[in-house]
């Protein structure tokens, strides 16, 4: 189904994680993949000892969940927040050849949940915001810009991201500042379905996924009378990872012309209350 195509997979954090049950079954499927993780680049010029200490181990962790999961896989560092970042590892991948497919775009960041506290988002600052914004929506803008300004991201391509319903109503657990990047994102993928379709044949398709507590992201949002609301909602119960990654990897199919949706693979929970 895949043969002879190579994802850009980015979001890993460790083995749990969405985007590593995506990168399994691309593989899986006779495909290649090519993994992103949080690290210190040349790029961070100003990074406390704090902040390095745990780039420096994030990205080791995340080398050693690749190593284990998915074996001898090109890592590369990758901060979506830094167009600097961004532009010279696009600039290596076209050094080395490489020619990608598609990506998944599994990038999300929002400092004003701490401890599965969410911030009022009257409390939220401007750069608390704008962060949010950055890397979890305009970050898919930048990364498909410079990987087609560097001829890696080929006509035909597909683009998926991840979303959530909150990005279009209020959820029994509140998400506040990420659901309104997350809603840029989904409008993001609308746009950007248009304008690259037409200039480069490339498909962009969003992906709402269910409450999910595996990942280091969902751990640190949600509980487990989440989750189990959730699963009691959804006509079908929560959707398994799995679920996800059969969905992009059928969206990955080259030939497609499947482009612009707001997919749901969520047991159903988007059409209860």
């Amino acid at each position: 189904m895949l043969s002879n195509t190579t994802f850009l997979i980015t979001g890993i954090a460790d083995k749990h994680s969405l985007a590593m049950f995506v990168a399994k079954q691309i593989i899986k499927h006779g495909g290649k993949v090519i993994c992103t993780g949080l690290g210190v680049s040349k790029h961070h010029t100003s990074l406390s000892e704090k902040a390095k200490v745990f780039l420096t181990q994030n990205y080791e962790d995340f080398k050693l969940a690749i190593s284990q999961e998915l074996g001898d896989t090109h890592v590369e560092i990758l901060d979506a927040s830094l167009d600097e970042n961004i532009d010279t590892f696009t600039q290596e991948l076209s050094n080395k050849g490489v020619k990608l497919n598609g990506f998944l775009h599994a990038i999300a960041m929002d400092k004003t949940i701490r401890k599965k506290e969410v911030k009022p988002l009257l409390d939220v600052t401007k750069d608390e915001f704008c962060d949010t914004m950055n890397v979890s929506a305009y970050s898919l803008i930048r990364l498909s810009h410079y990987l087609l300004k560097y001829n890696v991201l080929q006509k035909g391509a597909s683009i998926c991201s991840l979303s959530y319903i909150a990005a279009a109503k209020v959820t029994f657990h509140p998400y506040r500042n990420i659901s309104i990047a997350k809603a840029a994102l989904e409008r993001i993928t609308i746009e950007l379905a248009d304008e690259l379709g037409r200039s480069h044949g490339i498909r962009v398709n969003v992906i709402r996924f269910s409450t999910y507590m595996g990942s280091k992201a969902g751990n640190a949002t949600l509980t487990s009378n989440d989750i189990e609301t959730a699963n009691k909602m959804s006509p079908l119960g929560n959707a398994k990872p799995m679920d996800l990654a059969h969905e992009i990897v059928h969206l990955f199919r080259p030939g497609l012309s499947i482009t612009g949706e707001i997919r749901h693979v969520d047991g159903g929970y988007n059409i209860t209350g």
